[in-house]
């Protein structure tokens, strides 16, 4: 990401691990009028039926990989990552630069705003928690992780934590983060944490400039 292109005054990347609910936490921000760039969203994008990123994919893996109607076929795509490590990245080098550019132009697309919040699944993993003023990580007990995502995708607890272990650590995430979204309790919980943060950070930001540079470290927000 070029962070010296045009941006809001603040950039706050979003994290944490599958089945955390990232997603969620993000939405809440959303409905605060507060702009998301979802990296996730646009892979999907990308690799949706006609996708700029479909003929790459399906030279560099075969037709195996592509579904009826076009699109990257997920389930398959997963099989043969886990099955060949190299596999991963080779799709990663197809899908990162296309993801960066478009990531570059929402950010653009969201200047006039006080802050805006880049959401990436694997931040602490690509080594980009430096590119973002601050770091907000979604936190929850593995096994909550785990159950999560055997209810939601179907997965046997096996395959779920084969994906846990490729990602970073709750401890690693939680290492690099400015802020802390605890979301391991009920639901309700989450909207008085996400509007105690949308309040601190617009506090940060003055007529477009930020007041101080935001201080780097753990804020609990339980």
């Amino acid at each position: 990401m070029n962070l010296n292109a045009s941006r809001p005054a603040l950039l706050i990347g979003l994290t944490g691990g599958i089945g955390s609910g990232k997603t969620t936490v993000a939405n809440r921000f959303g409905a605060l009028g507060v702009p998301l760039i979802d990296t996730d969203l646009i892979a999907h994008q990308l690799t949706g039926p006609g996708g700029p990123a479909m003929p790459a994919i399906e030279a560099e893996f075969g037709p195996s990989v592509i579904a009826a109607d076009g699109r990257l076929d997920r389930d398959a795509m997963r099989a043969l990552a886990f099955g060949d490590p190299g596999a991963r990245k080779r799709l990663e080098a197809i899908l990162h630069p296309m993801i960066r550019v478009e990531t570059d132009r929402q950010v653009a697309a969201a200047a006039s705003s006080p802050y805006a919040i880049v959401v990436i699944p694997l931040l602490v993993e690509s080594k980009g928690p430096k590119r973002f003023d601050r770091i907000v990580v979604v936190d929850c007990p593995v096994d909550t992780q785990i159950e999560r995502v055997m209810k939601r995708n179907g997965l046997p607890r096996a395959q779920v934590e084969a994906i846990l272990a490729v990602q970073a650590t709750r401890a690693q995430r939680l290492a690099a983060a400015d802020d802390v979204v605890d979301n391991g309790g009920e639901p309700g919980a989450l909207q008085a944490q996400v509007e105690a943060l949308h309040r601190r950070y617009l506090a940060f930001v003055k007529d477009g400039a930020l007041l101080q540079n935001p201080p780097r470290e753990r804020d609990s927000q339980t």
